[in-house]
């Protein structure tokens, strides 16, 4: 069966067609506009041919705001697959016009903001956030005569160019694109692949979370993200992801969990034994320890 492909409302259009494109997911041409991110899980939860191109943040660390949204969306929900793309922002202006030095006002749009927000600042421009679906001619319009925008290299729009302080925005780290189908089990594998489980104890008491974790470890898995968030169902939820050799390794952690009354969904299974390079990672500055004399 050939997938129809659709995207959230905030998504960049020439990334998601990229992610697209670079694996052969779907059948071509654009991605259908699917609203928001909860719509667009409930509209691939109801048809079997429509998928889902959206950003995940990265394979091993997955963003909490689709974390959250995947384990309120439908429970056939899952992201199968991956994949890394080259950043295409560019910052324009108009072809001889005035612009300020450095540039001030830029309107960016919310996949642009997410991606370059800190590095647009730290160049002294004042980002202006529209949504994602504003029409060109409608930012045009905003950015006035001396303004600028941010926008994909190949959405470039007639009359604007790349300014050049457009270069000091390169990244070379990727954007992590998934493929979200509806999937009751997802294909078994019996090579490495990257799995996002969420899981919450039913009794939320002292080492509730220790003795889960437990499990855990016990099935040979090695955690390498874990995030807690409060639950309308009960204290806490916990998010993870874990490289896990073979689907049977997974079969059997989710059959102790159930044994054991832990309440547990998968929600995505990544092929893949490395995902490079990594998530961003953070120097920590721990505090100084002092030994009692």
């Amino acid at each position: 069966m050939t997938l129809v492909l659709g995207r959230s409302e905030r998504e960049s259009g020439p990334h998601a067609r990229a992610a697209a494109r670079a694996v052969g997911w779907g059948e071509g041409g654009d991605l259908l506009d699917l609203g928001s991110t909860t719509a667009t899980l409930e509209t691939v939860s109801q048809l079997a041919d429509l998928a889902a191109v959206m950003y995940l943040d990265h394979p091993q660390q997955p963003g909490p705001e689709l974390e959250r949204a995947l384990l309120a969306a439908p429970p056939d929900v899952v992201v199968t697959a991956s994949v890394g793309v080259a950043r295409e922002w560019a910052w324009v202006g108009r072809v001889g016009g005035r612009v300020s030095a450095p540039p001030g006002a830029v309107v960016v749009d919310e996949a642009g903001m997410r991606d370059c927000r800190h590095r647009l600042r730290a160049l002294g421009a004042s980002p202006r956030l529209v949504p994602t679906r504003t029409p060109v001619a409608e930012r045009i319009a905003l950015a006035g005569p001396a303004g600028t925008l941010l926008v994909e290299r190949s959405a470039i729009p007639d009359g604007f160019a790349e300014l050049p302080e457009s270069e000091r925005l390169a990244d070379p780290t990727p954007l992590w694109y998934g493929l979200v189908t509806a999937d009751r089990r997802p294909e078994p594998f019996d090579r490495p692949a990257q799995v996002w489980l969420a899981f919450g104890p039913r009794d939320d008491h002292r080492g509730s979370l220790q003795h889960t974790l437990g499990v855990i470890a016990g099935a040979g898995i090695d955690l390498q993200h874990l995030r807690s968030h409060r639950s309308e169902a009960g204290p806490h939820v916990f998010f993870s992801s874990f490289s896990c050799p073979s689907s049977d390794v997974l079969d059997a952690l989710t059959r102790e969990l159930a044994a054991r009354a832990v309440a547990h969904r998968v929600l995505a299974v990544l092929p893949g034994a490395s995902f490079e390079p990594g998530p961003d990672a953070v120097t920590p500055r721990w505090a100084r320890t002092e030994v009692p004399a």
